[in-house]
């Protein structure tokens, strides 16, 4: 069977809804004709949804397949490992307690349609309690308003891609929230539209008052990563250089009042303003460094989708993709027209 799209469900203690779900996907993608899997990726789930996803695969041999962790490695590590195992040329993920509506899938199929690379869901009527809710507004508003990225909801599961984005970005910790934000800074084309939100029926949420420490952390972490990654000395040289400043401002105070006579040895703003000085070199040391690691990474360059005059023999390697993931590079050679002919009535060379 020909897999055109691949439905990527990480999963942790959901045996109640993953019959139903597989349900929903297949009412939802049969009447569209497309050649479609489902990959269960099991994260170290203590009850019985491994079975279960096994009687599935057994009944449904060529739609479902299942793999499993050995232990809980977090919602980014299983979608890594689907990702890499997904056949389909279109990826959507979702989760697996039935808050995601299968049926939106075709609508998020078509926007990938209208041009772009992945889509996200926003939950705009979402069935959550206000404990939920309220911080959740509150860290996308944060998001968007750092990141530039105008997307209401980041951490919606329910996401389309194509497969370029999935093969080029790289997940790790927890940073499956800020998917949207990786893909855009790698240049592809991020857009959202509503889906519907059901309450959750089975099981409990897995996500504990922790992940809003955590997911400010990793903001930070996607900030450095898109902003400051190939110019670390911006950050660390430009915030030591404040210090340093501010620390020579500071000095300079004490000098003019020892001038006029003023005893400085025994004031806390002597050894203040040197702590701070010396912090601002060794930032702006710290920034060097960081700029003579980032100048030996061989692999630091940047994305190309299209290529205009080149033949594909001259195009440098774009990386080997992940395993399972097809040798192909998939990105765009565009061909130029053949002028060794004259051209007829209405062709322009």
């Amino acid at each position: 069977m020909e897999v055109d799209l691949s439905v990527v469900v990480p999963l942790l203690n959901e045996e109640e809804s993953l019959a139903e779900l597989v349900n929903q996907v297949h009412q939802a993608l049969e009447p569209g004709g497309l050649g479609y899997e489902i990959i269960f990726v099991d994260d170290g789930s203590t009850d019985q949804s491994l079975s279960v996803c096994r009687e599935l695969h057994r009944q449904f041999p060529e739609r479902v397949r299942a793999l499993s962790l050995r232990r809980n490695q977090g919602k980014a590590a299983a979608l890594a490992e689907g990702f890499s195992v997904a056949r389909g040329r279109l990826i959507v993920t979702m989760d697996a307690d039935l808050q995601d509506d299968p049926a939106e899938i075709p609508r998020l199929l078509e926007a990938l349609d209208g041009g772009l690379d992945l889509v996200s869901g926003w939950k705009q009527d979402r069935q959550d309690p206000v404990s939920k809710t309220l911080p959740s507004r509150f860290f996308n508003l944060v998001t968007s308003s750092l990141t530039g990225i105008r997307i209401h909801d980041f951490n919606c599961g329910l996401k389309a891609y194509r497969r370029e984005v999935t093969r080029e970005i790289e997940l790790y910790g927890e940073l499956h929230r800020f998917l949207p934000v990786l893909a855009h800074w790698r240049g592809f084309r991020v857009g959202e539209i509503p889906v519907v939100h059901h309450a959750r029926l089975h099981g409990r949420t897995k996500y504990g008052p922790a992940r809003f420490l955590n997911g400010f952390l990793d903001l930070l972490t996607v900030i450095l990563l898109t902003r400051y990654l190939r110019k670390p000395l911006h950050l660390f040289g430009g915030i030591g250089v404040g210090l340093i400043l501010f620390g020579g401002l500071m000095q300079t105070y004490l000098v003019i009042g020892w001038c006029l006579g003023h005893w400085i040895g025994d004031r806390p703003l002597l050894p203040f303003s040197i702590l701070i000085s010396l912090t601002g070199v060794q930032l702006l040391l710290f920034g060097l460094v960081a700029e003579l690691i980032t100048a030996n990474r061989a692999d630091d360059r940047a994305p190309v989708s299209s290529w205009v005059g080149f033949d594909r023999g001259s195009i440098p390697p774009a990386g080997d993709p992940p395993e399972g993931g097809g040798g192909d590079d998939s990105r765009e050679v565009e061909e130029e027209p053949d002028i060794s002919a004259p051209a007829t009535k209405g062709e322009t060379l």
